[in-house]
């Protein structure tokens, strides 16, 4: 039976990353295990640590994850693309030269008999001013129009000395651990979601947490951990789902 497969939050590319080319590589070699039983492979989000696509630049690097992606394509995984609050910004060359297929919202799919609910994570359940405030302007069309007309090597510059900053800041719910049901702003999403959707399972990256939380209404809240640090992914086959991590000696 054919697996589908879900990983989010690699950052490639972070200055945090003691060894970029090793951490890209770990990935490819994740990459290069599922592909002979993947049926889909769904990306959530945040693979790159920032990327943003310029008329005819893309930023440097990533060629070996790429090439991998490519290859899976080819041999006709599905790969989707889920974008996040770090990579929103791709505008064709994903789909174009990789295959992929981009998805800018969440998307509800249904596999096996069930029904999930797949999304990065962000925007989702936190309604505070300073959250809904920095997504209308990254999502903001003639804000993404202005920010085309600096330089690759300063924009690109930028983005990422933006996003290790942004890390390094205390108290960054993003990025502690669990919050419990009450704080924690995916699970509340979940649980306030319609049951007329009839969801299974919610499949979320973005936290930075591994989570596997059955609901009241027998729905569950899978948040995927990340490629950053815990190096886990998730796993759905023959109607069930379930999170692995991917050994460090492989």
């Amino acid at each position: 039976m054919k697996r589908i497969y879900f990983v989010s939050d690699a950052h490639l590319g972070s200055r945090l990353v003691a060894d970029p080319r090793e951490h890209e590589k770990k990935l490819v070699r994740w990459l290069d295990s599922i592909k002979d039983d993947a049926e889909a492979l769904y990306l959530l989000g945040d693979m790159f640590d920032f990327w943003f696509e310029y008329k005819t630049v893309v930023p440097k690097g990533f060629i070996r994850f790429l090439g991998k992606l490519g290859e899976l394509s080819d041999k006709g995984i599905k790969i989707h693309y889920f974008t996040g609050n770090h990579d929103m910004w791709t505008f064709g060359y994903l789909e174009q030269e990789i295959g992929l297929t981009v998805h800018r919202r969440p998307e509800i799919v249904d596999w096996n008999g069930k029904r999930l609910y797949l999304a990065h994570g962000d925007r989702l359940g936190d309604h505070s001013k300073s959250v809904m405030l920095i997504q209308t302007i990254f999502h903001n069309k003639i804000c993404q129009k202005l920010f085309s007309y600096v330089p690759p090597r300063l924009g690109l510059g930028f983005g990422l000395g933006w996003s290790k900053s942004n890390r390094q800041k205390p108290k960054r719910n993003d990025y502690a651990g669990y919050l419990g049901e009450d704080k924690e702003c995916l699970v509340r999403y979940a649980k306030a979601f319609p049951e007329s959707a009839k969801v299974d399972i919610f499949v979320f990256g973005h936290r930075h947490i591994l989570l596997d939380l059955m609901l009241k209404n027998d729905s569950r809240v899978c948040i995927i951990g990340d490629w950053f640090t815990q190096f886990t992914y998730g796993i759905f086959e023959d109607g069930e789902f379930y999170l692995e991590h991917f050994e460090a000696e492989n």
